[in-house]
């Protein structure tokens, strides 16, 4: 969605409420962001060429944390790159993208860029007045990411990561 978009969510089911993340002068500055929303999700709020973008924050892989990655293009298509394993996420759908190869048996290889399907969920983003809000995506379809929204992994991780900041 355009930064300069605005639109409101009127639903009432929690699912698909609306959650402020921050202001939008804030993030465009960060340029990322992280937050729990509603108390269950780990979200991470990417502003990247004048728009904004929301996904699970964990890699749907082995949970690499997606604020590290860096942004690049895939035939025509952005992506964030996984800083653990170098996986590539489509911003807009959270497909999984893979260098397949055309025919194994000629040489050159030619290789092109094909898609795993949807693993990283995404979530809607909303600019009102400046403000920038998430709405959770509440499909009912298990999405890979899925796997790492759980406390149990929350607070593996959150340990691991301070084990490795008290090494440095």
């Amino acid at each position: 969605m355009s930064s300069g978009e605005e639109t409101s969510q009127t639903s009432t089911s929690s699912s698909s409420t609306s959650h402020f993340i921050g202001k939008k002068e804030d993030i465009v500055k960060a340029g990322r962001v992280t937050k729990l929303v509603n108390g269950c999700r780990d979200v991470l709020v990417l502003y990247h060429q004048g728009q904004f973008h929301a996904m699970d924050m964990r890699c749907y892989h082995s949970g690499g944390a997606l604020q590290y990655g860096d942004i690049e293009e895939f035939n025509g298509r952005l992506c964030i790159v996984c800083p653990w394993h170098k996986y590539k996420i489509t911003l807009a759908e959270g497909e999984g993208l893979y260098q397949a190869v055309e025919d194994p048996k000629a040489k050159p290889l030619k290789t092109y860029w094909s898609s795993k399907g949807v693993k990283q969920r995404i979530h809607q983003v909303t600019e009102i007045n400046g403000d920038v809000y998430v709405t959770l995506n509440d499909s009912s379809e298990t999405i890979e990411s899925d796997a790492y929204q759980t406390e149990k992994y929350r607070t593996t991780a959150l340990k691991a990561e301070k084990k490795t900041q008290a090494k440095k």
